[in-house]
């Protein structure tokens, strides 16, 4: 993966691991450094106990313009199921697009 690419993850990005048991499922960033990123899904990784993931094992999907990522960007309250709803929502939508719409 291109080290620029990797570098350009924030607060709020929804990613997908490419990489462990996790392969393929999505996350929201909570927390960045250097090296690693902190992951929330809502479900098996709560805000209470967030994934720890280095950031060449994930790929960006895209900057989220969701009521949740406003949320995550500010700073306030953002509730597990927010998180499990919002993901949902948007592996559905990767899902029929990869589909061709049938």
């Amino acid at each position: 993966m291109d080290p620029e690419r990797l570098s350009d993850i924030q607060i709020a990005d929804v990613v997908i691991s490419t990489a462990g048991r996790d392969k393929g499922k999505l996350f929201y960033v909570i927390d960045v450094d250097p090296v690693y990123l902190n992951l929330v899904n809502g479900k098996d990784r709560t805000l209470e106990k967030p994934k720890h993931k280095k950031r060449r094992h994930v790929g960006k999907v895209l900057r989220s313009e969701t009521r949740v990522a406003d949320k995550l960007r500010n700073g306030d309250k953002v509730l597990n199921s927010e998180l499990r709803r919002d993901l949902a929502f948007l592996s559905r939508e990767m899902q029929s697009n990869d589909l061709g719409g049938f």
